[in-house]
């Protein structure tokens, strides 16, 4: 018997909510895990490929959102002459010693970082995400080039013209990117003492007529609904986020632009 279920995942500001035929014969419904699809359903080792990157997006999104506030710290990270290397493994020893340092002077420091080439320089460089350190901790620390960029983490992030709030998925999703197969090994680095997200149980759906993209589950409370989309896969996928307190800086515009109008 085919039994649908359906399961929530919250990490900071966002929940996701995954609904799911069980097929027959899996005694383990609780954990049947959906997004672990079956090795035959690929018709190439290309798209298997791509469904573990997808799988592995996601997981470092969740880890990102799990754990960073708006004020926490993203950083560009370069080296100068004197500390310019060219392999990712001389790169990876730069980082580390970097981090142990910062961990050392910030003990509670939370950190997430990818290497990357520079588009035109090709040279190598660090973005990072960091929390609970300041940051003339981090201009004091980094002695092996510039800290070319460091900002705090918005309250309000807008993806295709609504307001997620505290929803750093972008900025994630920019990181990920940077990993490539010269690289080699994981593709993002993160402190053993990052928190994980909250994977709920899985409850069985006995809603008269289940769920569709058109008839999503309730968003929880505080929380609205922001995509929804059916998976190659067969399974759906709703969002939610937190929802944000108004954007002062947007109201504000909202209003310099009613200035002058004739009503």
């Amino acid at each position: 018997m085919v039994r649908t279920m359906k399961r929530r995942i919250f990490a900071g500001n966002t929940c996701e909510q995954y609904v799911y035929a069980v097929p027959a014969g899996v005694k383990d419904v609780k954990n049947y895990d959906p997004e672990k699809v079956r090795k035959d359903r690929f018709k190439t080792e290309k798209e298997r490929a791509k469904h573990r990157e997808n799988i592995s997006r996601l997981t470092f999104i969740r880890n990102v959102n799990a754990n960073m506030v708006p004020g926490d710290l993203y950083a560009t990270l370069t080296l100068d002459n004197d500390w310019e290397v060219h392999t990712f493994e001389e790169a990876r020893r730069i980082r580390k010693n970097f981090i142990r340092t910062i961990q050392r002077a910030c003990p509670d420091a939370v950190i997430f970082a990818v290497m990357g080439r520079g588009k035109s320089t090709e040279r190598i460089h660090f973005h990072m995400l960091i929390k609970n350190v300041p940051e003339e901790i981090i201009d004091k620390k980094w002695k092996y080039g510039k800290v070319k960029r460091i900002v705090k983490l918005r309250a309000h992030n807008w993806y295709d013209g609504v307001d997620h709030g505290a929803d750093f998925t972008g900025i994630a999703n920019y990181m990920f990117e940077h990993w490539t197969e010269e690289q080699g090994g994981h593709r993002w680095f993160q402190t053993k003492n990052a928190k994980q997200p909250d994977r709920e149980e899985p409850t069985e759906v006995k809603i008269r007529g289940g769920y569709s993209e058109k008839r999503p589950p309730v968003a929880p409370k505080g929380y609205k609904l922001v995509t929804v989309k059916t998976t190659p896969y067969g399974y759906l996928y709703f969002k939610y986020v937190a929802v944000p307190q108004k954007d002062p800086k947007r109201s504000a515009a909202r209003t310099d632009r009613t200035k002058g109008r004739l009503d």
